[in-house]
């Protein structure tokens, strides 16, 4: 499957999950070291074709393709500036990971098992506006670490090795929070103790082969 079609099957799907509604969010991926295939502003995931799809520079500049650049095309490229293991970003607003992130929480606490060995810390980043330097200069505190983000009062971020991995931690991620919500509406949540979560650290190492950066793991 090609980038371009690889890409417009995963703007379907977050629009058909609901993580985004009429012309919200964008997704990217890596071509190579020179040029980014991005979602175009203006444009209804749901109804992406591939040639909607725009080729941008490092600099934002757009090579090839009819559409507009988004202004939010910056949290992407400082995504991939930054991390040469990232090939692949999905920004989206999911009710429930939007919604924790509107009430000014990230998502740092043990609680799930899959969620730590997957996404780890996701940290909330500091209110932005839309479109100006301060979206992504509010990643910078994280972006070295992290897999996945909450902008405040505003979505999430995730990033992959591919569109596919990108998009499976935006699920995920939404899956928690939906899940978080709903043991907060029994009572509160119960977090994995110290030793558990160092217990799966060493299993993903040893079973997994997964190896989570220091300043991502959670509960120490």
């Amino acid at each position: 499957m090609s980038l371009r079609s690889d890409l417009t099957k995963y703007c379907r799907k977050v629009y058909d999950k609901g993580f985004v509604s009429a012309y919200d969010g964008n997704l990217s991926v890596r071509i190579d070291e020179k040029k980014i295939l991005i979602t175009p502003s203006g444009k209804c995931k749901g109804e992406i074709e591939e040639n909607d799809l725009l080729e941008i520079d490092y600099d934002g500049n757009l090579i090839n393709g009819l559409g507009k650049v988004s202004t939010e095309a910056k949290i992407h490229l400082l995504a991939y500036k930054k991390r040469k293991d990232i090939d692949a970003v999905i920004h989206c607003h999911p009710i429930y990971a939007t919604a924790f992130a509107t009430a000014g929480e990230g998502f740092i606490k043990p609680v799930f098992p899959e969620v730590i060995l997957s996404l780890g810390k996701v940290p909330l980043c500091r209110y932005a506006t839309p479109s100006t330097d301060a979206l992504p200069d509010s990643m910078l505190p994280y972006i070295d670490f992290s897999w996945a983000m909450l902008f405040e009062n505003h979505g999430a971020i995730t990033f992959g090795k591919c569109i596919k991995g990108a998009y499976f931690r935006m699920e995920k991620l939404e899956h928690s929070a939906h899940t978080l919500f709903a043991a907060r509406q029994l009572g509160r949540e119960k977090t994995i103790p110290l030793n558990k979560v160092r217990e799966l650290y060493s299993i993903a190492e040893s079973t997994y082969g997964i190896k989570i950066d220091e300043r991502n793991k959670v509960g120490y």
